[in-house]
C-alpha cells in the first residue's frame, strides 16, 4: 500500500533574538559615526596635504552633504530592490574603503570625488540601518532606535579617540586611515550574521494605492526632519560662539555649549526608548521639541552663562529622541518615505548652520539663537499632522499596535 505524499513544507528560519541583532545593528550605526568622525577629525592634516583654501575646505565639506542629499532617487530604488540587509552589506564596505582612497588622493579634484563619493555611500547605509531598526522594533514590538542613534555618537567619539592616539606616535594620514579602514571591515564582518534578514517584496495594487498617501504623509515626516536636523547642525556650529560673544564666556567656558549638547543627547538616547515604549512617538516627539525650544528661549530672554547652559541642555535633552522616532515612522511607510526624509535630514543639517549665520549676520546671534528656537518648536507642530505607532500594551509587548487599528 502506497502512502500518500506529505505536503511539501519550507521552513521557517528562527528570527534572530531581539538583543543579538539590537547588537549587530548598534554595531553599523556605530561604524557610520566612526567613519564619518575619522575623516573629519582630520581636516586640518587634509588641508595641509592638499593645500586648500577656507573655500575648498568648504566645498569639499558641502559635497558630502550635498551629495548625500542628492541621492535619495537612487537610494530608494536601491532598497526596493535589493532591500535594507543587502544594501548595507553593499555601502558599508565602500565607506570604509574610501578612507584610505581619500588619504591617498593626490590633488583637489581627486578628494572631491572620493568625497562625493562617500556622500552617496553614507546616503544609502544611512536609509539602510534605519531601515534595519524599524524592522527590530516591528518584529519584536519593543523600542530601539534611540539607543541606536546613541551607539553613531558613540562611533563619533571612539573615531576622536583613536585620531588622538594615532597622531600621538605618527602624522602619516595613510597609516591612520588604513588602520581605521580595518576596524571597520572588522565590525562590518562581526555584525554580518545579526543583521535582520530582508523581507520578501510585495509589490501589487495596495503598495500603488498607498503610494499618494504615503507621499503626503513622508513630506511632514520630512520637514519634522529638516527642522530637527536644523537644530542639532546650529547647536553644534553655533553654540560655543553664542557663549563667548552673547554671554560673555571665557575662552575655557564656550567649548562647554558643545560638550552639554552631546552630553545630554547622547545620554536621552540611551533612555528615551523607554519613554517611548509607555507615551509613544509622538508624544515624545512632541514633548520633547517643546522641551527643546521652550527652553533655549527662555535662556536668550534670560542671558547668562548659566541660563545659557541649562537651555543648551534642554535642546539636547528634548531634540534626543525626535529624529530616531521620525525615521521608525517613515521606515513603516516604505523606502520612498525613508530615503526623502534621510535626504530632508541631510539638508536640513546642511542648511541649518549656514541659515543661522544669515539671520546673525542680518540682525545678531541672539536672532540667529531665536531662529533655532523657532525651529524645534516647528517640530511639534509637523508632529501633530503625523500619525503614530501607539504604545503597545504592557501584557502584550510582543505586538506592535499601529495607531488607527
Amino acid at each position: 500500500m502506497r502512502s500518500s505524499p506529505q505536503p511539501h513544507t519550507t521552513a521557517t528560519p528562527d528570527p534572530i533574538p531581539f538583543h543579538r541583532a539590537q547588537l549587530g545593528i548598534a554595531a553599523v550605526f556605530c561604524l557610520l559615526g566612526f567613519q564619518y568622525a575619522t575623516w573629519a577629525s582630520r581636516l586640518p592634516a587634509l588641508t595641509a596635504r592638499l593645500d586648500l583654501s577656507e573655500a575648498r575646505l568648504g566645498l569639499l565639506l558641502m559635497a558630502c552633504g550635498a551629495s548625500a542629499a542628492a541621492s535619495f532617487p537612487l537610494v530608494t530604488v536601491l532598497m526596493e530592490r535589493l532591500g535594507s540587509r543587502r544594501l548595507l552589506l553593499l555601502s558599508a564596505p565602500v565607506l570604509a574603503l574610501l578612507l584610505p582612497a581619500l588619504a591617498l588622493a593626490p590633488n583637489y579634484p581627486a578628494a572631491l570625488v572620493v568625497i562625493c563619493c562617500d556622500g552617496i555611500a553614507v546616503g544609502c547605509l544611512n536609509v539602510a540601518m534605519n531601515a534595519q531598526g524599524a524592522a527590530l522594533e516591528a518584529a519584536h514590538g519593543r523600542t530601539a532606535m534611540a539607543r541606536l542613534h546613541a551607539a553613531f555618537s558613540g562611533g563619533a567619539l571612539l573615531a576622536s579617540l583613536l585620531a588622538s592616539g594615532v597622531t600621538t606616535f605618527t602624522s602619516d594620514l595613510p597609516a591612520h586611515f588604513g588602520l581605521a579602514c580595518v576596524l571597520l571591515l572588522l565590525s562590518l564582518a562581526w555584525a554580518r550574521p545579526r543583521l535582520l534578514p530582508d523581507e520578501s517584496h510585495r509589490g501589487g495594487e495596495k503598495t500603488r494605492r498607498s503610494r499618494a498617501v504615503a507621499s503626503a504623509a513622508a513630506l511632514w515626516m520630512g520637514a519634522a526632519m529638516a527642522f530637527a536636523t536644523i537644530t542639532e547642525g546650529a547647536m553644534n556650529d553655533w553654540s560655543a560662539l553664542y557663549l563667548d560673544s552673547v554671554a560673555g564666556a571665557s575662552e575655557q567656558v564656550a567649548p562647554l555649549g558643545i560638550a552639554v549638547v552631546s552630553v545630554t543627547m547622547v545620554t536621552a538616547r540611551l533612555f528615551a526608548d523607554g519613554l517611548r515604549s509607555r507615551w509613544g512617538d509622538g508624544r515624545v516627539v512632541r514633548v520633547g521639541s517643546a522641551l527643546a525650544g521652550t527652553g533655549l528661549a527662555l535662556a536668550l530672554l534670560t542671558g547668562g552663562i548659566t541660563a545659557t547652559l541649562i537651555g543648551f541642555a534642554c535642546v539636547g535633552l528634548g531634540a534626543a529622541a525626535v529624529t530616531p522616532c521620525v525615521y521608525v515612522a517613515a521606515a513603516r511607510r516604505g523606502p520612498d518615505a525613508l530615503a526623502l526624509v534621510a535626504a530632508m535630514g541631510t539638508t536640513g543639517l546642511l542648511a541649518g548652520p549656514a541659515l543661522i549665520g544669515f539671520i546673525a549676520s542680518a540682525g545678531n546671534l541672539v536672532w540667529g539663537m531665536a531662529a533655532v528656537a523657532a525651529s524645534a518648536l516647528l517640530v511639534t507642530l509637523c508632529a501633530t499632522r503625523i500619525t503614530w505607532q501607539r504604545p503597545a500594551p504592557e501584557n502584550f509587548r510582543s505586538k506592535v499596535v499601529p495607531a488607527g487599528e
